[in-house]
């Protein structure tokens, strides 16, 4: 979709739709009141109705017979100034109602936001077009794209034109990451499996000078000793991949950041099997992977000056009479045995010899990103993303991320006190540490192979995806891992 920022004269601006703001007092804005004047005062007559209602975020779309627009999307504000958290919504309700147009020419920035600038407006309204547009036509027989290719955002003033411009392809960048993530994840398991995984990534590379990528196959991961690594994917006929993608936007003496993304394409808990219910939505179990894919699309389409590594653990748990079972013991990268008593805790087995791994690059920061725990779901819902974080500055700067995008995390205990329950008799620890504290055991469980570096663990069980009939992946934390990258 092409984005634009611009100066326009609303009564002069031929558009399929200006999108304009009403206030709770039914008042427009200076651009939406020169429209109603350029339309005869259609619009004034119509909001005399109470057609549009008094919630915030409700939409009511106008055919304009005068004037240059063929419409006008008239969106429910408040009085006075807006909050961050209100203006995310405006931006959704807007974006979604327009999606169905071939363009759509966006007014909201003439209004004032708490705490915010223009820059952060347009990247807003970007970002929420963006994922608007997205929808699963993959697999489907006879569906159509959602038809907008044009999405303008209007600056107020021509001194803001550069900083909106900046904004929009900030947002618009993580809308394509977050999008990238989702298709991923929607994807089924019978179509994308780590091989199909390995294959992105490679064809990723073909096409930008800037990212080069290795695939670490089953025989190179045994001679480094990913015991644990591969004890998950014991069960499955489809073999596992360790995938390093490397952005090189910055000096080559800079250290990058890595980011490490849990790639479980499906996950039926091995011999612990899950019930069935709800079994086919483990097709998401690699959202951390699809995370991962969607900042590197992201990265390639703005290029900033930073080095990033995209580390995707990729395997299918599966059952068979080569799986791996309750009790057994398997050693680690790093040397450390882990003695396995729920095989569908296999997220972290994947993970730890893949965070031992990531010391390789002597990184400035990693951050891992994983649907790791039930437990996190039960703590915190859909809502927020778990955080853990073995330097506070770390998490901070990610905490702050997530509430300019609205991709919002929380910030969960990583205290000693929680490491003896993963105590073994048999082993050095053991992968899972009882009912009590599950999404804060398992982060303990992976901060005993980051002891050589600053990170950070994102449970995403809970915001990776929605259930029930808007059921689909959601392309987060994309959009708070750029905001971290990009240093905002």
């Amino acid at each position: 979709m092409q984005f634009t920022a611009k100066v326009s004269d609303i009564s002069k601006q031929r558009s399929a739709c200006a999108i304009i703001a009403v206030d709770a007092k039914i008042r427009l804005g200076t651009s939406g009141a020169a429209l109603d004047k350029a339309c005869g005062g259609t619009i004034g007559k119509l909001l005399k109705r109470g057609d549009l209602g008094s919630k915030l975020g409700a939409t009511l779309m106008v055919s304009l017979l005068d004037g240059p627009a063929e419409r006008a999307l008239l969106v429910r504000a408040n009085d006075g100034v807006v909050s961050q958290a209100d203006f995310r919504k405006l931006a959704k309700a807007s974006a979604e109602a327009v999606k169905g147009l071939k363009d759509a020419t966006s007014y909201l920035t003439e209004l004032e936001v708490t705490g915010a600038d223009s820059a952060w407006q347009g990247q807003q309204l970007a970002l929420a077009a963006g994922l608007a547009t997205y929808k699963f036509t993959r697999c489907l027989s006879d569906a159509k794209a959602n038809p907008l290719k044009k999405f303008t955002v209007h600056a107020a003033e021509r001194k803001k034109l550069k900083a909106v411009q900046k904004g929009i392809e900030i947002g618009a960048a993580q809308a394509t990451g977050s999008n990238t993530a989702r298709e991923l994840g929607n994807l089924p398991g019978n179509i994308c499996t780590p091989s199909y995984l390995a294959s992105e990534a490679r064809d990723l590379a073909k096409k930008h000078t800037k990212l080069t990528t290795t695939i670490l196959d089953e025989k190179k991961m045994k001679s480094l000793g990913m015991g644990a690594f591969l004890s998950v994917a014991k069960g499955s006929d489809e073999p596992p991949a360790l995938i390093a993608m490397q952005y090189k936007g910055g000096k080559a003496g800079d250290k990058p950041v890595v980011l490490v993304g849990k790639g479980i394409t499906f996950d039926s808990g091995g011999i612990s099997i899950k019930p069935g219910q709800s079994m086919d939505e483990m097709k998401y179990d690699m959202g951390g992977a699809a995370s991962v894919f969607g900042v590197m699309h992201a990265l390639l389409e703005l290029q900033p000056a930073i080095n990033v590594v995209g580390l995707v653990a990729a395997a299918e748990n599966m059952p068979s009479g080569r799986a791996s079972k309750p009790g057994d013991i398997v050693t680690s990268m790093s040397g450390k045995t882990i003695e396995i008593l729920n095989t569908d805790a296999e997220g972290r087995l994947v993970l730890c010899d893949t965070l031992t791994y990531a010391a390789k690059y002597k990184p400035k920061t990693v951050i891992d990103i994983a649907t790791l725990t039930g437990a996190c779901v039960i703590a915190l819902g859909n809502h927020a993303t778990g955080l853990y974080a073995n330097k506070q500055g770390l998490a901070d700067k990610l905490l702050a991320a997530g509430e300019r995008t609205g991709d919002r995390a929380w910030q969960m205990p990583l205290w000693d006190e929680y490491q003896p329950m993963l105590d073994s008799n048999f082993a050095d620890m053991q992968n899972i540490g009882g009912r009590e504290a599950g999404s804060v055991t398992a982060a303990c469980f992976l901060s005993r192979f980051t002891k050589d570096y600053t990170w950070a663990h994102l449970d995403i069980a809970g915001s990776a995806w929605n259930s029930g009939a808007n059921k689909g992946a959601t392309g987060r934390p994309v959009p708070l891992l750029m905001e971290y990258l990009l240093g905002k």
